[in-house]
């Protein structure tokens, strides 16, 4: 093993900016995949005459396919049908529709493990459905989520090594290259590759944490109470 040869910075710097592109890739997919994510959810917990059906079909289809044959879809298979993506593009894409289709999961049972109580309670207060949905189902459903979304977008941040099958030059494919200069990098380089991603992911965690405490300071989990509790007294 070459230690030395392996931590030049040269291959550093090269390191680096494949992690700069890891992360491009992971935090415009997890804001594009959070919001279709959420509208999915949503679209499913609302039990909408048959499009929620429908949407659901899609989503347990999703779900069941090998995130790697999605990115080999977007890359390969759809300018066959003359949909060309860069690497950069058909990488965010592939990951875009399958994290959407877990995210969607992940927010309509965070939705359904809500108290029907407390639709009714809002309801009876003279809330509308939306208002409802908005201010009180949400916000409660949202702290439940919390840890499974960041479980979610953690193995995000590690499944965009997969990317490197269509050769998008992010950390994992940097590696490949590097060590492929010189086999006594590769222990080095691995080392180095797999404290990156511990890094970056456990501050993703750090900062979930983070969000689940100032949550539970809001004051609309206060308001809610309040509106329940009007409920029982009614």
């Amino acid at each position: 093993m070459n230690w030395s040869g392996a931590y030049t910075w040269i291959n550093l710097n090269y390191l680096l900016q494949g992690l700069w592109i890891t992360i491009q890739i992971s935090v415009i997919s997890i804001i594009l995949s959070s919001i279709f994510g959420a509208i999915l959810g949503i679209i499913r917990y609302s039990k909408i005459s048959k499009v929620s059906a429908f949407v659901g079909f899609l989503v347990d289809i999703v779900r069941n396919l090998p995130l790697l044959l999605i990115l080999f879809f977007s890359y390969f298979g759809l300018p066959q049908i003359g949909i060309r993506f860069s690497t950069f593009s058909a990488a965010i894409f592939a990951f875009t529709i399958f994290e959407s289709a877990m995210l969607a999961e992940i927010f309509r049972s965070g939705l359904e493990a809500v108290d029907k109580g407390q639709t009714e309670a809002a309801r009876s207060n003279g809330l509308t459905y939306l208002q409802t949905l908005r201010y009180i189902v949400f916000p409660q459903g949202l702290k439940k989520m919390i840890a499974p979304i960041v479980s979610q977008f953690i193995s995000l941040v590690k499944d965009t090594s997969l990317a490197t099958i269509i050769l998008l030059p992010d950390l994992m494919q940097r590696a490949q290259v590097i060590y492929g200069q010189d086999t006594n990098y590769m222990i080095p380089i691995f080392i180095l590759v797999a404290a990156t991603y511990f890094v970056v992911n456990y501050l993703l965690s750090l900062f979930a944490g983070f969000i689940d405490r100032r949550l539970k300071k809001l004051r609309i989990f206060k308001h809610i109470i309040n509106i329940t509790t009007q409920k029982h007294v009614l």
